[in-house]
């Protein structure tokens, strides 16, 4: 069984002045596989990352869900969050409830059933949540430019100035494309060639 823990922001007053937070709260405690629910004022503060590294040790969680801003501004945050506290940072789900809910409805009733229903689709979401490695792949700093007419000859001495190395694919027998047939270039008429 999942052990997760809800952390619901008023994002000062952006979240809270919308939606009745105690609400969704007690909402989140009865959702399946929910062990843990709590709410704070900023989430994204130093003692909001706390709280939620402390309750990831002392209530055993193995998934986190923030609901929030949001995941554009904040999921890093929390990601590194989880990791500070030795889990996965990829058992996250971050549920935005200020610009999907407290922003655009006045209905502070609706707003409260709408953050609910967001807040248990993020906890059904993060049960089903695999962990995720980050991996790195070494690199061959090489270039392959195909085509020798003057676009692919400019681009491989850029990229050779930039210090790597190059090769350049050309069917012709020589270099130089459609610019190699003119005789002369605009707007200093030098010899193409």
């Amino acid at each position: 069984m999942r052990r997760v823990g809800v952390f619901i922001c008023h994002c000062g007053t952006n979240i809270a002045a919308g939606i009745d937070v105690g609400q969704v709260v007690e909402a989140a405690k009865e959702m399946p596989g929910v062990v843990f629910a709590t709410e704070y004022k900023y989430m994204c503060s130093e003692p909001g990352q706390e709280m939620v590294k402390e309750a990831i040790r002392e209530q055993g969680l193995d998934r986190v869900v923030i609901a929030a801003c949001t995941p554009r501004m904040h999921e890093a945050t929390f990601r590194k969050t989880l990791a500070d506290a030795g889990m996965n940072p990829y058992l996250l789900e971050v549920a935005n409830i200020r610009e999907q809910v407290a922003w655009v409805h006045t209905d502070k009733e609706g707003a409260t059933q709408k953050a609910t229903d967001l807040v248990k689709m993020a906890v059904a979401k993060v049960t089903k949540n695999e962990p995720l490695y980050t991996s790195t792949i070494p690199i061959n700093k090489r270039a392959l430019v195909i085509g020798g007419g003057i676009a692919g000859l400019q681009a491989a001495l850029d990229i050779a100035d930039a210090g790597h190395k190059v090769v350049i694919v050309e069917k012709e027998a020589t270099i130089g494309g459609k610019m190699a047939m003119l005789d002369k270039t605009f707007p200093t008429l030098d010899c193409s060639a």
